[in-house]
C-alpha cells in the first residue's frame, strides 16, 4: 500500500488523536490494518514474551454494542474530576482553550463511536487486579509500545487513530460481546481506526521541556 513517506521524527511529532477528522464513510482496507499490525508485533516485550493478542472489530453490530458501552462510560467520565474539561484550570488561556477543544472532539467521537470503521483492542493474558506495581508496569510495558507502533504505522498510511480506555468501565460486558474470556484476558485499550480527512497534522502544544524534564534527581533542571 502507498505510504506518506514521513520521516520518523515527523511521524513522532505529528501522530495525533484523530477524532473529528476521522472519515467514517471511507472504506478501510483490511490490508492496511494488517500492515500496521505487522509493525506492532515488532515492538519490544518484557522477557521477550510476545504474549499480546490483537482483536480487530469491524462487525457493525459489535461496533454498535461497544459504542453503547463507550457512551455509557462517557456520561460517567464527564462528571468525574480530572476529565478533559477540568484537567487544567490555570491562568494560561491558550491551555484552557486547548482543553476545551479536546473535550469537544472527545464528545464528538463519543457521539459517533458506532461509525468508526474499525476498532483495535490490544489484550494481555491474565488479570491485573491486585498485582504488584512492578508486574502491572511490566505487563503494560509489553503492550503499549506495540500499540504506539501501530498508531505510527497508521499515520504513515494516511489513517487516523485514537487511544481510548473508557469502555474498560464495562470491560466484562465488552468481553461478552467479543467472546473474550474475561477471567483469563485483560483488555488494555480500544483504538479507533479510519482514514483521516487530510494528512497535514502538526505538532501539538506541549508544556516546555524544562518544566517536565529532570536530570539525576527530582526537581533538578
Amino acid at each position: 500500500m502507498a505510504t506518506l513517506g514521513l520521516s520518523v521524527d515527523h511521524a513522532l511529532h505529528t501522530t495525533r488523536a484523530v477524532r473529528k477528522r476521522l472519515d467514517f464513510d471511507k472504506p478501510l482496507e483490511k490490508e492496511l490494518i494488517v500492515e500496521c499490525l505487522e509493525a506492532a508485533v515488532q515492538s519490544p516485550t518484557g522477557s521477550n514474551s510476545q504474549a499480546w493478542q490483537w482483536l480487530v472489530v469491524t462487525d457493525s453490530d459489535k461496533k454498535a454494542a461497544l459504542a453503547e458501552l463507550y457512551r455509557q462510560a462517557w456520561d460517567v467520565y464527564t462528571t468525574m474530576d480530572g476529565n478533559a474539561a477540568t484537567a487544567y484550570d490555570g491562568a494560561d488561556t491558550a491551555r484552557v482553550a486547548q482543553q476545551n477543544r479536546v473535550q469537544n472532539s472527545a464528545s464528538y467521537l463519543a457521539e459517533n463511536f458506532h461509525r468508526v470503521p474499525a476498532m483495535l483492542i490490544p489484550c494481555m493474558p491474565g488479570r491485573f487486579e491486585g498485582m504488584p506495581n512492578m508486574v502491572t508496569a511490566s505487563t503494560m510495558g509489553s503492550i503499549l509500545p506495540g500499540v504506539w507502533s501501530f498508531m505510527i504505522a497508521a499515520r504513515e498510511r494516511g489513517l487516523g487513530t485514537a487511544w481510548t480506555t473508557l469502555h474498560l468501565m464495562h470491560e466484562e460486558a465488552a468481553a461478552d460481546i467479543l467472546g473474550i474470556p474475561f477471567a483469563e484476558v485483560t483488555q488494555c485499550a480500544l483504538v479507533t481506526i479510519g482514514h483521516s480527512i487530510g494528512t497535514d497534522f502538526k505538532p501539538a502544544k506541549r508544556p516546555p521541556l524544562e518544566t517536565v524534564a529532570h536530570w539525576d534527581s527530582w526537581g533538578s533542571r
